[in-house]
């Protein structure tokens, strides 16, 4: 899966499955514009793989059409976008404020359907692009303690089918990975106290088959499969990475 000369857009780049996401990208010789809140985290990993930064926030839809903007002047198209950011709550429904409940959709839903409404015009006029969408597989089943996360994803999928549909036949393939759970920051986060190794092994072992954690360079490997011309026939579909959790 080569993709040298391809310009890609990645947000969520700063850390975790975004990160790695793009190192895959940069690996096979893609130019990679990260665009994340945290600056320097971003910063970081673009200076790592010879990236560009675009520092700001994806619920902010001018933002958004700014950050395409950006890419489509300096690179002369764009080829691929992928929307990693996200971010949890963990809490039900009592526990969950106005605030935190608009703060989640504001990330993990609003942030996709603002970038991908911006970056479709220019695939459009390409004639060609790809948008690889991160679900969860929170989104197509139930999980206790994270109502707002799970309902956000949900979100995230059906935006994926309808968008996909909407762009068939203008080139444009959309798809969605959606990762079960992997070593990430996020996974460690909003807990009473940050879980030890010890803490996660027990995790995996309790509710996965494979009885490991994923590691986020193995999620990338599927982002960069349904952006490649690999996944040429693939459009509207949710692509489930979990090691057999929801095979049960």
């Amino acid at each position: 899966m080569t993709f040298a000369g391809h310009v890609v857009l990645i947000t969520g780049g700063a850390s975790g499955m975004g990160a790695a996401t793009a190192r895959a990208f940069a690996a096979e010789g893609a130019k990679v514009a990260i665009v994340d809140r945290n600056e320097q985290g971003a910063q970081q990993i673009a200076s790592e793989i010879g990236g560009v930064v675009l520092a700001g926030d994806v619920s902010s839809s001018a933002f958004c059409n700014q950050a395409v903007e950006s890419v489509v002047e300096r690179f002369g198209r764009l080829d691929i976008l992928v929307n990693a950011a996200g971010v949890i709550l963990r809490d039900d429904a009592l526990g969950t404020s106005d605030e935190q409940w608009q703060y989640v959709m504001n990330v993990n839903v609003n942030g996709v359907f603002y970038l991908s409404r911006a970056a479709i015009p220019a695939m459009k006029a390409q004639g060609k692009g790809a948008i690889v969408n991160f679900g969860s597989i929170w989104g197509e089943v139930g999980a206790a303690g994270v109502l707002a996360y799970c309902a956000s994803k949900g979100a995230v999928h059906q935006i994926t089918r309808a968008m996909a549909l909407d762009q068939a036949l203008d080139g444009i393939r959309i798809n969605a990975v959606c990762p079960g759970e992997v070593n990430t920051p996020m996974l460690a986060s909003g807990r009473d106290k940050p879980p030890s190794p010890e803490d996660l092994q027990h995790m995996a072992d309790a509710t996965i088959p494979m009885k490991r954690l994923a590691e986020p360079e193995e999620i990338a490997q599927v982002v960069l499969f349904l952006a490649s011309d690999a996944a040429s026939y693939m459009t509207g579909s949710m692509v489930t990475v979990d090691a057999g959790y929801t095979a049960r």
